[in-house]
């Protein structure tokens, strides 16, 4: 025989013997869901004698795979070196211990475990085995570490937020002196904003349709003050990431402010189009998104830039590496948006 064959063979009478000694203790240890193993403290290595089903379950290994072998072959394999060592201090101080250890599968894949030892004595008080029972913690690490993800995901929105939220504060103040007129200027853009929120987290902040985009701006204009059919909105439903999905809102609610103030919906008659297509270009594909004023009241150029104009122009240079060009030609408001493509959108 071989000298595995001769380790298998002496494990195995001592699973016999477990056995005969434990009675019901080791057949409720076969029976249970919790893995369990017991090891010979009287050995070198502390060997395997016993490991039940739900043990082998979890970690892949046949039981001939397992007995008489050293407890350590098992967490050698992939394990942090310093949880390693604790279990073998465990062994030396011969006491109750506990901790989380990360193992590997037969098949290579891994799993994290709370790991139980008891040492087991005889009625001189010696050590003449050691317990292990073991707690999958995979399910539960996974969802820590998604929690994780999630906080630092909610941190970095929360801080951009903030810092949108700052930059309209600090514009309504600059352009403005009357307290109505600056409380109603960050409030409709606050509003602005949080309607970007809500479509963002209906879509699970993955990304949202530009059709989406403009009708989530555009709908207190048309809802409110009856302009709906006047909204012509063309184009393929390019999905954005939530960072330009946000940069697009505001700047589609600045556009419509304006042209409530001062363009196509200022009369009874304008409307609004717009519309984008995707064209090729040697840096990568890019959106050219135009917004189209018509029959509103004759349109001169402002003769300082305000708040709204800044978002619109650098904004979108800023959060996406684009351009934005403002017309105020006599007929109507024209600004041409030209920004990269979302990865894989194509025309219809």
């Amino acid at each position: 025989m071989t000298e595995k064959s001769e380790e298998q063979k002496a494990a195995e009478g001592k699973v016999e013997e477990l056995r005969q000694e434990g009675g019901p203790f080791v057949v409720a240890a076969e029976d249970t869901r919790m893995p369990m193993v017991f090891m010979d403290a009287r050995e070198p290595g502390n060997p395997i004698i016993f490991a039940n089903d739900s043990f082998l379950s979890l970690t892949g290994y046949r039981r001939d795979e397992v007995l008489g072998h050293s407890f350590n072959f098992l967490m050698a394999q992939g394990t942090d070196p310093k949880a390693l060592a604790l279990v073998e201090a465990a062994f030396e101080v011969s006491d109750d211990h506990s901790s989380e250890v990360r193992y590997r599968r037969k098949d290579g894949s891994e799993f994290w475990a709370a790991l139980f030892i008891s040492p087991v004595r005889d009625e001189s008080g010696d050590i003449v085995q050691n317990f292990a029972s073991f707690i999958d913690l995979t399910r539960h690490k996974e969802e820590q570490a998604q929690s994780r993800m999630l906080i630092d995901e909610l941190n970095h929105r929360v801080k951009n937020t903030l810092t949108t939220v700052q930059s309209i504060v600090a514009q309504a103040l600059r352009n403005a002196s009357d307290p109505e007129e600056i409380r109603e200027s960050i409030e409709s853009r606050l509003f602005a904003l949080s309607r970007s929120h809500d479509l963002l987290t209906r879509e699970n902040w993955e990304s949202a349709g530009l059709h989406d985009v403009v009708n989530a701006a555009l709908e207190p204009f048309g809802v409110a003050n009856g302009r709906s059919e006047r909204f012509k909105v063309t184009g393929e439903n390019v999905r954005f990431p939530p960072k330009a999905a946000l940069a697009l809102g505001i700047a589609f609610h600045e556009l419509a402010t304006n042209a409530v103030k001062y363009g196509a919906f200022s009369g009874e008659t304008g409307c609004v189009r717009i519309a984008w297509t995707i064209e090729p270009a040697p840096e990568g594909d890019r959106l050219i998104l135009r917004w189209s004023e018509e029959n509103g009241p004759p349109v001169a150029p402002p003769t300082k830039k305000g708040f709204g104009s800044r978002v619109i122009e650098r904004g979108l240079a800023l959060e996406m590496g684009g351009t934005t060009r403002l017309d105020y030609r006599p007929d109507g408001v024209i600004c041409t948006i030209d920004i990269p493509a979302p990865h894989g959108a194509r025309n219809g």
